[in-house]
């Protein structure tokens, strides 16, 4: 995850704008309002099932485990939701997730107006919810690209943390005062009514443009694909390490405030929802605060300096008093969104476009698993421990997470890099049959003629160059020098079917994959490019 060999060519830079930009087109302002609808039922729901628990008497320990059961899916289904929104129709496929949920929500309506709702069927609930979201996640990020420019992506990723901080901020509130008056139940169907405006929004959405789509890749191999890319991409396994590193200490405020709430502080219903409220509002002003900070800070700065504010959050609501609790939640705010924000669109800028929901995917399961993994690791460890320390423990590690930006700082090619689709370099092969898209393996030769005084220059473009073909579709590569031929070198690789190495070449080969080639290209002369298939011997 710290290797910084990535390709160095970079996309132009553009420099920040407005906040607000990426509203002014009309696909993404209807999404983005439906998705903060939804995300206002999902916020509510929270607050009326963990202080449904609280009412039942539950342990802290219980009640940090309903944010665990809603983004623990996410360990499980991230990956397999960023191959299927890789594979098909994204609108579709939110389109039936968001059906999928709101009969899920209504399920869980009945069940609590029926009086049946215990804490272990109010955990699956929330687990099965949480499942349905997992599935669309990736899908919602991979659109983005299609709903604004690129350089609004930043702000797109902002207002997107918009719309589960505004949520964040006025939907507890709501929760704890419908939960006084009227119980859970009336909450969880304005959950389940709260889906309903995503299908509409989706399905006023003109259906984009799909590719031609010839040769499917099959489901078990996407994955691999996708897997690999990951493991051949330094910029995003920094995100990735990043992105863990500050998940697990940071879920600790989030799932233990309920407890910390009525126990250490001494509210009910209404006082949880105004310190969820103080952080949401202050998420939004970290939205609004972006441009200015990405101006002025490198991103790994916006890293560790919103990690260490973030620590001080969760430490105040250990041990301040309420008046001091109050603003430093908002604060706090402000840097949950810088963290998440900063993440997010480097992320969407930095994965090529042919698998960049199965790389959102891996974010997601990195970021919400993590979380997910913290609430039910601090949950425990405050049944033994207390609240209080538990609280502590987690600011600690926090500022231990902001300086380790000193250490493993984010690649400076983050966001940069040049992921528009480019034409190979070298012509169609010229074979003596016609493969099929499933025949393979695929062993690929290409000859170099290198000049004595340019074999330095030309072994250090190799590298590069053994990741981009490795990001591609390679299985395994190799570079020999030819023992009879001075100056000649031998690179070799792999490739599980014709048809992926035809995408290699095509739909996967980026500007920045054409700008490695092109420097191997200046010190090297391609002698020739051979293709060879494996035989099946017959049986006897």
């Amino acid at each position: 995850m710290n290797a910084q060999s990535a390709d160095t060519t970079t996309a132009p830079v553009t420099t920040a704008g407005s906040a607000w930009a990426p509203l002014r087109h009309r696909v993404f302002r209807a999404l983005w309002l439906a998705q903060t609808g939804s995300n206002l039922g999902g916020w509510m729901q929270t607050v009326a099932a963990q202080w449904f628990l609280i009412q039942a008497g539950s342990g802290s320990a219980i009640v940090a485990w309903v944010q665990a059961a809603s983004l623990l899916p996410v360990l499980f289904l991230s990956l397999f939701a960023g191959v299927l929104a890789d594979r098909f129709d994204r609108r579709g496929w939110l389109l039936a997730m968001n059906i999928l949920s709101a009969a899920l929500a209504l399920v869980l309506t009945v069940l609590s107006w029926t009086g049946v709702l215990g804490a272990p069927s109010l955990l699956l609930m929330t687990f099965l919810l949480g499942s349905s979201a997992a599935l669309s996640a990736p899908a919602w990020q991979a659109i983005q690209p299609d709903l604004v420019p690129r350089e609004e992506i930043p702000a797109a990723a902002a207002l997107g943390g918009i719309t589960v901080n505004a949520a964040r901020a006025v939907g507890p509130a709501i929760a704890g005062i419908l939960v006084a008056w009227t119980g859970p139940t009336f909450v969880f169907a304005l959950n389940a009514v709260s889906f309903l405006g995503v299908v509409i929004a989706l399905m006023r959405w003109p259906r984009p443009e799909q590719p031609a789509r010839g040769w499917v890749e099959p489901f078990g191999d996407s994955l691999v694909a996708g897997l690999r890319y990951l493991g051949s991409g330094p910029v995003v396994r920094r995100l990735l390490l990043r992105s863990l590193l500050f998940a697990i200490p940071a879920s600790a405020l989030w799932s233990l405030l309920p407890s910390a709430a009525g126990g250490l502080l001494g509210l009910g219903a209404t006082g949880y929802g105004l310190l969820l409220g103080g952080l949401g509002v202050g998420s939004i002003l970290g939205a609004v605060l972006m441009p200015f900070l990405t101006r002025r800070l490198s991103a790994s700065a916006v890293l560790g300096l919103s990690a260490a504010v973030f620590a001080a959050g969760t430490v105040s609501v250990a041990w301040w008093p309420l008046p001091v609790v109050v603003p430093a939640l908002l604060i706090t705010g402000i840097a949950w969104t810088a963290t998440l924000t900063t993440l997010n669109a480097a992320m969407q800028l930095s994965a090529a476009p042919w698998v960049r929901a199965r790389a959102i995917s891996a974010y997601l399961l990195v970021l919400l698993g993590g979380q997910g993994l913290g609430a039910f690791l601090w949950g425990a460890v405050s049944a033994m421990a207390g609240v209080a320390v538990t609280l502590a423990v987690a600011a600690g590690l926090l500022l231990l997470v902001a300086a380790s930006v000193l250490v493993l700082p984010l690649s400076p090619q983050t966001g940069r890099l040049d992921r528009s689709i480019r034409p190979y370099c070298a012509p169609e092969p010229s074979l003596v049959f016609d493969p099929e898209p499933d025949d393979g393996p695929v062993a690929v030769t290409v000859t170099y003629r290198v000049a004595p005084e340019r074999e330095p220059a030309f072994l250090a473009a190799m590298r590069p160059l053994r990741d981009s073909r490795r990001r591609t579709g390679a299985t395994g590569w190799t570079l020999e020098r030819a023992g009879e031929e001075p100056g000649t070198f031998l690179e070799g690789f792999r490739v599980r079917s014709w048809g992926e190495y035809t995408a290699s070449r095509t739909a996967r080969w980026t500007g920045s994959d054409a700008a490695v080639m092109a420097r191997v290209l200046e010190t090297a002369d391609v002698v020739s490019e051979a293709h060879a298939f494996a035989v099946r011997l017959p049986r006897r």
